[in-house]
């Protein structure tokens, strides 16, 4: 059995599939739009959200991290939920923890503690709160 976060963009799905392939190194699996829905359901396609993704699949490290457009509402909001990004060094931590806080908002700056060499925590310019976390020695 697998857990795998499911985020909901809500109308900014592509742009944030595109900055977590330049930040993380995401490696896309498959985008489906709205528009190229096999089997839609009456009202579910709609001028506005045609070109929207409907669903999309990352690989980030040895996760799956799945994504979508939902409902195309506005801002997303990812209140109560963090990712939690382990990097192998301290180096990898700090730029992995730089290219997420671009445009984002730093929580905890990377600091040591007594569980890592470097620990940070941030919410990305989409809201999706992450932790980065060295590996020990």
């Amino acid at each position: 059995m697998q857990v795998q976060p499911y985020l909901n963009f809500n109308g900014r799905c592509q742009e944030a599939i595109d900055f977590y392939r330049k930040s993380v190194g995401a490696e896309v699996i498959m985008v489906m739009h709205f528009k190229d829905c096999p089997e839609p359901q009456q009202g579910m396609i709609t001028p506005e959200n045609k070109d929207k993704v409907m669903h999309a699949a990352m690989k980030i490290g040895d996760s799956t991290v799945l994504a979508s457009d939902g409902r195309c509402t506005g801002t997303p909001n990812f209140a109560g939920i963090s990712l939690s990004l382990h990097a192998k060094n301290e180096t990898e931590a700090k730029r992995l923890y730089g290219a997420l806080a671009d445009g984002g908002q730093v929580q905890m700056p990377l600091t040591k503690t007594f569980f890592s060499p470097s620990f940070g925590m941030l919410a990305d310019r989409f809201g999706v709160n992450w932790m980065v976390i060295a590996a020990q020695g």
